[in-house]
């Protein structure tokens, strides 16, 4: 099964770093964010991956054509020149980049992606979130409910302090709050061929009319995911992921530690 890659976008509140290579490739723990994400689905034994490029493409086309050189060893005879790669570790990743045009939104990528996903199912995310997301129970879960769609939802980190009052006097004050009655979208999609035929403008971004038409035709389904999910959108953000990345496995691949709630679903 493919998996797309969406990478085209600007970055704009990463700008000190966007300004020169696009958002995917900022590093997380010296290694470009999207690669961190590969390696969440290629746990689960998915190696085929499709990069929805745009902003600065050659940036990442330049990344992939080298990742053999970057990810392993080399041996090289200096009087010939001859080089052999010295594998350290067994990646067997096939990826293609493809230029889906500078300015366009989400589900036009998507959609200019048609004749690379023959007609079959295939899943998709963002380039800049991370999170242990059990793939298999994805992917049986929307095998389960026959819909065209099913997203991720994750409940957002908590990012500011709560106030609690009682009339004008504060009656607790906490550091940080996560709310647990509040999802939002996390990407790591399973769509249906039909889902391309929601995507007709270039200049919609997919949570938008694609996703909210599939949404009122009854045909989007949601997996929550209860475990780790952090995304990747502020400079803030990247330093918190950095921090994470040391620990070992980092929490995006803590697969054991998903909480047990996965296995319930929600429909949206």
């Amino acid at each position: 099964m493919k998996t797309v890659l969406l990478a085209g976008g600007l970055g704009s509140r990463l700008a000190e770093e966007t300004v020169s290579i696009p958002k995917p490739m900022v590093e997380v723990g010296g290694r470009p964010i999207i690669a961190r994400v590969m390696d969440i689905y290629s746990h689960f034994g998915h190696h085929d991956f499709i990069v929805a490029a745009g902003y600065k493409s050659l940036i990442l086309k330049k990344f992939f054509s080298d990742y053999h050189l970057i990810s392993n060893n080399i041996t090289v005879s200096l009087d010939s020149g001859k080089m052999t790669l010295v594998p350290t570790q067994p990646d067997t990743w096939r990826v293609s980049v493809v230029d889906t045009g500078p300015t366009t939104m989400t589900s036009g990528r998507i959609r200019r992606l048609r004749d690379w996903l023959d007609g079959e199912t295939f899943m998709c995310t963002y380039s800049d979130g991370l999170g242990n997301i059990d793939i298999d129970a994805l992917l049986a879960f929307h095998r389960s409910h026959g819909k065209l769609a099913t997203v991720t939802a994750v409940q957002p980190p908590a990012r500011f302090g709560n106030i609690e009052l009682k009339g004008s006097r504060v009656d607790a004050f906490t550091e940080k709050v996560q709310r647990h009655d509040t999802w939002i979208n996390g990407g790591f999609f399973v769509f249906e061929p039909g889902v391309l035929d929601y995507m007709v403008d270039d200049n919609e971004p997919l949570e938008k009319t694609p996703l909210t038409q599939i949404a009122k035709d009854g045909e989007l389904m949601a997996h929550r995911h209860t475990g780790f999910w952090h995304p990747m959108d502020t400079v803030r953000d990247r330093n918190s992921l950095n921090a994470l990345s040391e620990e070992s496995p980092p929490p995006w691949l803590q697969f054991d530690e998903v909480d047990a709630r996965n296995v319930h679903e929600i429909a949206i």
